[in-house]
This record gives C-alpha cells, sequence and structure tokens, in this order.
C-alpha cells in the first residue's frame, strides 16, 4: 500500500506559475509531429510487472500486443493527431469500436467517458494559459487541446489533439514509480485524469488575476488617458474565455464521479479511490469557473453603468453651459434686430449697463448649477 499513499506524489508533482510562463510538463509543447516518426505514434512501450520493456527497436502496435499476448502486462501508445487511416489499423488491432474511432480522429468533443464491449472511452480537454503582457478586447486567454484514452484490459491508448498538452513529462514520472505502473491501464488513466485537473487549477489560478487586473482597472478613480466604456471589450473577451473554460471543466466532473463511485472491472480498486481525489478538485474548479462567470458579469453590468453616469454627467454639463450661453444669446439677438424706435438703443450708458447685466445673469445661473451638482 505503499505505493497508494506516494500516488499523489508521482502524479502530482509540485505546479508551477503558468503565468510566469512554464508549462505544465517542464517543457516546451509539442506543436509538430516528430520528423523521424514517419506516423502519427509518437511514442510505443510494453510494460511488464511496473517497467518499461527496452527493445532495441521502436516497436509497431502490432509488434507491442504481440507482445503482450505472449508475456503479459500491457501496451501504452501514444499518438498525435492521427488520421483516420493511420488510425485504422490500431483501431483493428485492439478491437476498438467505430464510433469511437471516429471521435478519436475528429476530434472536437465534448469531455465524457463512453463504455464499449471490453474498453472505456475517456475524452479530456486539456486547458493552455495563454501569456500576454496586457488584457485587450482581442487577447486569447486560454487555448484548449484535447486528449481522448482508450483503456483496456492490457492496453491504454491515447490520441492528442492541439499543439499543448504533452504527455511525455508524465510517461516519465509513471516510469519512474514501478509500483504504480504494475497496477495497470487504470494507473496511467488516473494520472492523465490528475494531470489534466491540475492543469485546471493552474489556469484558473492565472485567469483570476487576470479578472482581478480588469477589476481593478474599471473601479480605479480617475484613470487618465482611457476612453470610457474601453473596458467593456476587455470583459466581455475575458468572459468568452472564461466560457470556453467552462465547456471543458464542466461535462468532466459526471465522468470523474463515476469513476470514483461505480465499480468497473477495467479501474483497479485500489486506484479507484482516488478518481474520488480528481472529482473533488474538478468540483472546486468549475465553482471557480461559474464564479468567474458571475463576477465578469457584475464588472460588465458596473461599467456598462460607469459609462451611463459619465455620459449623464456630460449631458448636465453641456445643457448647463448651453443654459449660461442662452442669456447673452437672448440679449444679443434683441438688440441686433436693428429697429430705430428700442429702448436704450440711443442711451449714452446703455452698452455696459446690458453688458454688465448680462454678465450678472451669467454668473449667477453658472453659480447656482455649480452648487448643484451641475457643474
Amino acid at each position: 500500500m505503499s505505493m497508494i499513499r506516494d500516488l499523489r506524489a508521482v502524479v502530482r508533482p509540485s505546479r508551477p506559475s503558468l503565468r510566469k510562463g512554464v508549462r505544465m510538463d517542464g517543457g516546451a509543447y509539442d506543436t509538430t509531429r516528430d520528423p523521424g516518426t514517419p506516423s502519427a505514434v509518437v511514442d510505443c512501450a510494453v510494460y511488464r510487472d511496473g517497467a518499461r520493456v527496452e527493445t532495441p527497436l521502436p516497436l509497431t502496435p502490432h509488434e507491442a500486443m504481440r507482445q503482450v499476448r505472449r508475456d503479459g502486462g500491457f501496451v501504452w501508445i501514444g499518438l498525435h493527431e492521427p488520421t483516420e487511416a493511420e488510425f485504422a489499423g490500431i483501431a483493428s488491432e485492439f478491437g476498438l469500436h467505430p464510433l469511437a474511432v471516429e471521435d478519436a480522429v475528429q476530434a472536437h468533443q465534448r469531455p465524457k467517458l463512453e463504455r464499449y464491449d471490453d474498453s472505456l472511452f475517456t475524452v479530456f480537454k486539456t486547458i493552455h494559459y495563454v501569456e500576454h503582457d496586457r488584457l485587450t478586447a482581442n487577447s486569447e486567454v486560454v487555448e484548449t487541446g484535447e486528449v481522448m484514452c482508450f483503456t483496456g484490459r492490457d492496453f491504454f491508448i491515447t490520441v492528442r489533439h492541439g499543439g499543448q498538452g504533452s504527455l511525455r513529462a508524465l510517461r516519465h514520472r509513471l516510469q519512474d514509480d514501478p509500483e504504480l505502473l504494475a497496477k495497470g491501464p487504470s494507473a496511467v488513466l488516473h494520472a492523465i485524469a490528475d494531470h489534466v485537473v491540475d492543469g485546471y487549477i493552474a489556469v484558473a489560478d492565472a485567469v483570476q488575476d487576470d479578472i482581478d487586473e480588469v477589476e481593478t482597472d474599471v473601479f480605479s478613480p480617475g484613470r487618465k488617458g482611457s476612453p470610457r466604456g474601453s473596458d467593456a471589450g476587455r470583459i466581455y473577451q475575458l468572459k468568452r474565455e472564461v466560457l470556453e473554460f467552462k465547456r471543458a471543466v464542466s461535462p468532466l466532473l459526471r465522468p470523474m464521479q463515476l469513476l470514483s463511485e461505480r465499480p468497473m472491472r477495467l479501474i483497479d480498486p485500489d486506484i479507484q479511490k482516488y478518481f474520488r481525489d480528481v472529482a473533488d478538485h474538478l468540483a472546486r474548479v468549475q465553482e471557480q469557473v461559474i464564479g468567474f462567470d458571475e463576477l465578469l458579469n457584475s464588472i460588465l453590468q458596473a461599467n456598462l453603468a460607469q459609462a451611463s453616469v459619465a455620459q449623464n454627467e456630460d449631458m448636465r454639463k453641456i445643457t448647463s453651459w448651453a443654459a449660461i450661453i442662452a442669456v447673452p444669446t437672448m440679449v444679443c439677438g434683441v438688440y441686433g434686430m436693428n429697429f430705430d424706435y428700442m429702448p436704450e438703443t440711443h442711451w449714452k450708458y446703455g452698452y455696459p449697463v446690458i453688458m454688465m447685466i448680462t454678465g450678472v445673469i451669467c454668473l449667477g445661473i453658472h453659480r447656482t448649477l455649480k452648487r448643484n451638482g451641475w457643474l
């Protein structure tokens, strides 16, 4: 049972901060297929008694499965964006269900858990935080990928889509713990689930920083050089990215609960209880993401309310100055009619008196409006 106690340490190493540009696998994400690999197969290995069986030449899936059927153990095959033709041979070799094969090749699937005959088909959405100096209305905050897993009695197949979410570092960590790998494919499935959910936690922390930044900007008094309402585009863009994050997290909760609660022939009982820990962490992330969505709604409404208040203040100022200017306009209009018989038109002090009265009236209106908060 010491292996079980160390399970979290193996599959859940210390989590780096994504805001510092560190990848979850400790290195650069795979963006292209290995030039030396003629197919979509990234790695193919046989594991027996918790250790990788070393071979002089890379194994093909057919050779690996033949070894497993002859000597025991299980085979772990990793693929990256295989075509239908590339995946057809593997699907036939391992007896994968056509519907699951179609989903794995086409990608863009909703996170789910399905059982087909003697195998489990699991879909995970991976999330990668996109670094940016400052959030703008066009900033990409999260980037998604997919990992599909086929779990059988003596095989485990991963199909990865997207340029991020490499499982190479996770494979190496698992290979460093023979006791864990000896539990078979279900241990690998748990490790991947835990790895993906840990990625969600790290991304959620980074998105929280972005939301805090936007919230501070919206409620900061006296900002200079920022057009009114300019934050609405940033908030809306961040809300769209949070929605994409939510689509990856929420549908996965039910599959993790099923893996932790329902006995399954393909899941080792010692490993199954640890899916409950993954489900708990996933539920926490889901609550966090829902909170992000609600908070952004409130921030957006506050921003729009601020813009509306600012517009009302502008209109009051414009109206106030229009009222002040109306007085000299009226006076000039009256005395600009050029009639011969008008009061005070030939009076020596008429001009200065009229100007003084006009000024006093304008000053009185100005003081009254300022006292009432219109200016």
